[in-house]
């Protein structure tokens, strides 16, 4: 019954793709005979292609398991501010 209550998740998010796709190609039709909106749309789906291709994004989730494997880490100090530029510059 979990693989049947599974396969009905993903036809749901179909669906839902489906309905996004639909709606996103009639409100471009909607602005079409714009040019200067067509350039703003445009602008803006390449910042969006670039957020997707930024590999420092990442989720609240994330971000947080990676402080606290940072955190598990062992820690450096430092005597000096240069010693500590010393190091910065040899990685």
């Amino acid at each position: 019954m979990n693989n049947r209550n599974q396969v009905n998740i993903n036809v749901m998010t179909a669906i839902q793709l489906n309905a996004m796709n639909t709606e996103l190609w009639q409100s471009i039709g909607a602005i079409a005979d714009s040019e200067p909106l067509m350039k703003r749309l445009t602008r803006f789906a390449k910042k969006l292609v670039k957020e997707k291709n930024d590999p420092t994004l990442m989720t609240k989730e994330e971000f947080f398991a990676k402080i606290e494997r940072a955190e598990k880490q062992p820690g450096k100090s430092f005597a000096s501010v240069e010693e500590l530029d010393k190091y910065i510059r040899s990685l």
